[in-house]
């Protein structure tokens, strides 16, 4: 079976070295010249909560030949349409794209290559690049799982549950639109408030302030896939729709009190949109608090906070804000008195 990890950077270049270590064979494919050559001069080192190097098979897009059976993508959103048309013509017919990236991407993937080629993975950890051939894992040993869908009828659904298998615990999601939701629901508060704030997902929902805008975001994706008829899947044995839905005072209290709890394993992870940004790159909070925004607008529920913070990282990649817990501030008009 001929394999890849298209986009492996941070994350993928993680993956990608368990997948290699685990003896199976996959090319990591990525544009960036420098992280090719070190990935092929020394492998890849993986460092954090885990350290070791391990020797892979590093390519860029021009070194491409073949047919592959199965290509996992980790690029960003923001060039899908691009990206799927030019891997389209390297993938076999019975052969698979699993989209390993946030928010709902699967139907604009579909359009392109096929519903039954179209496969997707929500990703419950997280990783950030730390140099030519150098990725951090920031999440615990015991967190990386993987949620697995067919958007058709799930060409090569088994192989690249085999394939992610070599890393962490893959769960094939029959309601994969309530796993990719509540990746959502977690990405939407804590990607999106570490990209507004600069701040690790563990500093987000320790500081007080950071984590009530977290519980509000968090409140809205739980009513907005109400509304839509999603039913959210748990995360690692957790029903984090029930944890964290509210109406009483009570209630509300408690899910509070448990955000600093579901994010311990995570406590270290910061946004990818927040490297693009300190790289001077436009990220994807449209892909993701952004669809929130979509489906609330959809099903008549109304996503202030979800918005605000769409707003502030547009304004933040204009100059108009900084990086900065300050932000925080600017969603206090949105609290009801």
């Amino acid at each position: 079976m001929k394999c890849a990890i298209y986009g492996a950077g941070a994350m993928g270049t993680v993956l990608g070295a368990y997948i290699a270590k685990a003896g199976r064979q996959v090319d990591l494919i990525n544009r960036n010249e420098k992280h090719i050559a070190a990935l092929k001069e020394r492998g890849a080192h993986i460092v954090g909560t885990v350290d070791f190097v391990q020797k892979v098979n590093a390519l860029l897009p021009s070194e491409m030949s073949g047919k592959y059976d199965v290509i996992l993508l980790m690029t960003k959103q923001r060039e899908n349409a691009q990206i799927v048309s030019f891997l389209k013509e390297y993938l076999a017919e019975d052969g698979a794209l699993c989209t390993c990236q946030n928010g709902l991407p699967e139907p604009k993937v579909a359009d392109i290559i096929g519903a039954d080629r179209t496969l997707g993975c929500a990703i419950a950890w997280g990783a950030t690049f730390r140099g030519e051939g150098v990725s951090e894992l920031t999440s615990e040993p015991s967190a990386l799982t993987f949620s697995l869908g067919a958007f058709g009828k799930g060409n090569r659904l088994q192989d690249v549950k085999e394939l992610l298998g070599c890393m962490g615990s893959v769960t094939v999601e029959e309601n994969f639109i309530g796993a990719r939701w509540s990746k959502l629901l977690i990405n939407s508060a804590f990607s999106g408030l570490s990209t507004v704030t600069g701040g690790t997902f563990g500093e987000v929902s320790e500081k007080k302030a950071p984590r009530r805008v977290a519980q509000s975001i968090i409140k809205e994706c739980i009513d907005v896939a109400k509304a839509a008829g999603i039913c959210v899947e748990p995360v690692q044995g957790h029903r984090i729709d029930k944890l964290f839905d509210y109406k009483g005072w009570l209630k509300k209290k408690i899910s509070y009190m448990l955000i600093p709890v579901a994010m311990k394993k995570h406590a270290r992870l910061i946004s990818s949109m927040l490297q693009d940004l300190k790289k001077g790159k436009k990220c994807e909070i449209d892909f993701i608090n952004g669809v929130v925004c979509e489906y609330g607008e959809k099903y008549g529920v109304p996503t202030p906070f979800n918005r605000k913070t769409v707003e502030i990282v547009h304004g933040i990649e204009e100059g108009k804000y900084p990086v900065s817990f300050e932000n925080i501030r600017l969603y206090d008009g949105l609290f009801k008195k």
